[in-house]
């Protein structure tokens, strides 16, 4: 990728990063047993209990809408309900693959603070309604970090721990940037998941340097019972798993998870800081990810897309989000900030 043509738009316009592309080479030697039993998936499900410091159930599914809705699929029955933020991915970006997935359980949204659920939240819309007309509250589901690029602290998420076990609800993480919320805390991913009392985690690969593959973690190993048939069911079991694992092994062997991580969130840092300060651009939430949503006019924004930025502006009026990635060049942040700065300078 070169420095003209990289966006801010996602940090799915991303390309590979080379601990993954060398793992996938290393996976392309010979022949290797067939649908996980190879290994590569065994030395990637080792990592994940290694940096997890427990013994969790780990799956590779392709993409983030399938973990997810899997995931909550295996937690809930038809019946059921999922409580997530207003803004969850879950809700607006998967075009009903949890209700699908789940034969029908139904999202349950409850008003966040910053894109954050709260116990008050939470608790609020599961003891709404508890007549046999209404579908039960089973599960709860927080995305880390947050559509709007905030994280969840270790404290915050006992309190949704909590609330959730005195309600009999199970707790689910949309790990799509977790590694960025961990870059940011500087926490264990153990101490932002079952430390904190988190059942289940999708934790995201796309997002982090790989070209697919997500992976789910059972904390709660009883919760999954008879997952690898969901898998197999819903077209997510790789006939060759050996390459949807073997990225995970290069990012986790030597920590390259956490440098790009750490590397996008600075990128995000480093354009907050350099435009912030300019009359008629404003932050719209804290900076604590690899994300940057600004509000600016809206010739504002016209005039960064006639210079040829991409971004999205689905948040709101005068809302665009800028996202970096784990390749995203300083000298690029750079350039995008001139360019604003050049607008409102005219």
């Amino acid at each position: 990728m070169t420095d003209n043509n990289q966006q801010f738009a996602s940090d799915n316009y991303s390309g590979i990063c080379p601990e993954a592309w060398a793992a996938m080479e290393k996976a392309n030697q010979g022949h290797e047993r067939a649908y996980g039993d190879d290994q590569w998936t065994e030395r990637a499900s080792e990592y994940f209990r290694k940096l997890f410091e427990t013994d969790c159930e780990v799956f590779f599914a392709f993409n983030g809408t399938a973990a997810n809705s899997l995931a909550l699929a295996s937690l809930c029955q038809s019946y059921h309900s999922v409580i997530c933020s207003e803004t969850a991915h879950v809700e607006t970006d998967e075009c009903g693959a949890p209700e699908f997935f789940s034969n029908g359980s139904k999202l349950l949204t409850a008003p966040s603070v910053n894109g954050k659920l709260t116990p008050e939240s939470i608790r609020e819309v599961a003891l709404k309604r508890q007549d046999i007309h209404y579908p039960k509250p089973r599960v709860v589901t927080l995305t880390q970090a947050t559509e709007v690029g905030t994280v969840y602290r270790p404290d915050e998420l006992k309190a949704i721990s909590a609330t959730c076990k005195e309600l009999g609800l199970n707790l689910h993480m949309d790990g799509a940037r977790f590694t960025n919320a961990c870059a940011f805390l500087g926490c264990s991913p153990a101490e932002l998941t079952w430390k904190s009392g988190v059942d289940v985690l999708c934790f995201g690969g796309t997002k982090n340097g790989m070209a697919v593959g997500e992976a789910i973690l059972f904390f709660n190993r009883d919760l999954a019972e008879d997952f690898d048939y969901r898998c197999k069911q819903a077209g997510q079991l790789a006939s060759k798993m050996r390459f949807l694992s073997a990225p995970w092994v290069g990012l986790l062997e030597d920590g390259a998870w956490m440098r790009h991580g750490r590397h996008a969130n600075h990128c995000a840092q480093l354009l907050a800081s350099l435009v912030s300060d300019l009359p008629g651009v404003e932050l719209m939430f804290p900076v604590e990810a690899n994300g940057v949503f600004l509000q600016m006019p809206e010739h504002a924004l016209e005039a960064l897309r006639n210079k040829g930025w991409r971004f999205y502006t689905f948040i709101g009026s005068g809302g665009a989000r800028f996202m970096c990635s784990w390749d995203t060049q300083e000298s690029r942040v750079r350039e995008l900030a001139a360019d604003i700065r050049a607008i409102f300078n005219a």
